[in-house]
């Protein structure tokens, strides 16, 4: 009797293994749910990583940014970026090396070099930092209020090593928009 049961249960299982219940070819099978982005359609690691780092997600945006260096290779946007993540997260050596290699892909990238002397002035390196603010402003042609602020702080700094100012050292990183620079945050 238990042969004949266990033989009845192994028919029944078997019995659902036809040749439509197999896997359908890639690309074929159930339409995705409404409202699921295509695979054309998905959303950019450098625009999901500039979400991320507004939102204060250093760790994540790191993550979505290494995914469009998978995506696209080792752009200016994509080593700035990179850069940038890897100083909010306090890794000076990593940011620097990025920053630097930004500026080899291309030397007039603005938001590398006034990163770069955010990592700079995070070092206590002021001299260099000041000379890297005062390339971005340059090449910025002084339109850009966070980098005319983070280049005062530079001055100020080389002029007066013990300048404080109640601490002020809110430099403030910077990203290439849509032909713009945005404030990523402020600390």
């Amino acid at each position: 009797m238990r042969k004949s049961l266990i033989a009845l249960a192994c028919a029944a299982a078997l019995s659902g293994c036809t040749q439509e219940a197999a896997l359908a070819p890639l690309g074929e099978g159930p339409p995705p749910p409404p409202g699921t982005p295509l695979v054309r359609d998905a959303v950019d690691g450098l625009e999901v990583g500039h979400r991320l780092m507004a939102a204060g997600e250093y760790e994540l945006a790191l993550r979505a940014y290494l995914r469009a260096a998978g995506q696209q290779g080792a752009t200016v946007d994509v080593l700035s970026a990179l850069g940038s993540a890897n100083l909010r997260l306090g890794r000076l050596g990593q940011a620097e090396t990025l920053l630097r290699r930004a500026i080899e892909v291309d030397d007039s990238f603005v938001p590398a070099h006034n990163n770069l002397g955010v990592v700079l002035v995070e070092q206590g390196e002021y001299g260099e930092a000041r000379r890297v603010f005062q390339l971005a402003f340059a090449l910025d042609s002084g339109r850009s209020d966070e980098i005319r602020e983070n280049l005062r702080l530079a001055i100020a700094k080389t002029e007066d090593p013990g300048y404080s100012a109640e601490n002020d050292t809110n430099l403030r990183l910077v990203r290439r928009g849509v032909g713009e620079f945005l404030l990523l945050s402020t600390p």
